[in-house]
């Protein structure tokens, strides 16, 4: 195999996503290439794009897309100006793209516009916020799906894709979580210093249609949190608006409590998932890899909706106190099975099973609508 593919990704929890894919393909035979932007540029969220370049013998090219603030609709324009610039003099044979994202939305339309082959990477999913609406809007852009269940396929064909073209390989990140993190525990709280032995894992994000509001709901939970005199690991929320009014939370809590992390090497946070007593907060991780990893998680708000349900998942509403305290007493610190609904940390295997497919590069990039 010859092929060069390009990877876009613009923060640490899409990175988590296409890694496991990019090995597995670099293996393979094929060329590896990044193209970093987004959140990994910036340094107050953890300056990722390091974490990128440890990656080995890939090529990458970096690209600042925006500043503290910019509006989403100027981040999306620029990206689209600087990916197009960039596919004009490196055009790949295939770019990979990862759910629903400004900057995935960017890549996809460039793409589609170019003619250039995409796939996209867990489409079909639902979550009840505009991240669902530029999820779909990639669908229809993108020339091939790899999607993370049987749900997701059927969403993406009734969006009109051809059969064909559509690959339930799982969500990639469980193939990270399913092998041995190649850290123990204990240089995971001296890498990060948490001094906690007993902790939960906390991640609340801002959720765009709820900016009015996503300050009241972050002081609410955490509020709860707090309350609850446990310790908790926090993660730093996403860059979408809203984020200010979560960090004027946060940096309120007490310190011998609450250990404030930008982010983390994703090894490094699998080990530490692994050894949580719950998962907190209104990220994926909450409702894919918390229950892969049988660990009991509250899945908080709107930012979630509909996208997965189980015995380790507890849904509420930030200002839910009751659900919330009865989560942290009751819950904390249980194990559950192993939820294998999202895959069993085999995606990167069946992603190059049909990468190797040469009918899968014959595939004609004028589309049409499947299905009448």
């Amino acid at each position: 195999m010859n092929q060069r593919l390009l990877f876009v990704t613009g923060t640490r929890a899409d990175y988590g996503k296409l890694e496991p894919l990019a090995h597995a393909a670099q293996q393979a035979g094929f060329a590896i290439s990044f193209f970093i932007t987004g959140m990994h540029m910036m340094r107050r969220y953890g300056e990722t794009r390091l974490e990128v370049r440890r990656f080995p013998d890939a090529e990458f090219f970096e690209f600042v897309n925006q500043r503290e603030g910019d509006a989403q609709d100027f981040i999306l324009s620029k990206t689209i100006l600087g990916f197009s610039d960039f596919v004009h003099e490196h055009r790949p044979d295939l770019v990979v793209i990862h759910g629903d994202r400004v900057e995935a939305l960017a890549a996809s339309i460039v793409c589609a516009m170019k003619y250039i082959p995409s796939a996209h990477i867990e489409g079909g999913e639902v979550s009840g916020t505009i991240d669902e609406s530029i999820r779909h809007c990639n669908t229809k852009l993108c020339s091939t799906h790899f999607v993370s269940s049987e749900p997701a396929r059927q969403r993406v064909l009734a969006l009109g894709e051809a059969p064909g073209s559509v690959y339930n390989i799982g969500s990639p990140e469980l193939d990270t979580h399913a092998r041995d993190s190649g850290v123990g525990i204990d240089e995971v709280k001296r890498r990060y210093a948490i001094p906690f032995d007993d902790y939960g894992i906390a991640v609340f994000h801002p959720v765009t249609s709820e900016a009015d509001t996503i300050g009241q709901q972050a002081a609410s939970l955490f509020g709860r949190l707090e309350a609850s005199g446990r310790h908790f690991v926090v993660i730093s929320p996403n860059n979408d608006p809203g984020t200010e009014d979560i960090f004027a939370v946060l940096d309120r809590l007490p310190k011998e409590r609450f250990r404030q992390i930008p982010s983390m090497r994703f090894n490094y946070f699998s080990e530490l998932m692994k050894n949580a007593s719950a998962m907190i907060g209104n990220s994926s991780a909450g409702v894919r890899e918390a229950p892969f990893l049988g660990v009991p998680s509250l899945d908080v708000g709107t930012r979630q909706n509909n996208r997965a349900s189980g015995p380790s998942i507890t849904s509420c509403s930030a200002f839910d106190t009751e659900v919330i305290d009865t989560f942290l007493r009751d819950t904390w610190g249980r194990r559950f099975p192993a939820d294998t609904t999202f895959g069993a940390g085999d995606a990167a295997a069946r992603f190059v099973e049909i990468l190797r497919d040469e009918g899968f590069w014959q595939r004609p990039l004028q589309k049409a609508f499947a299905g009448e």
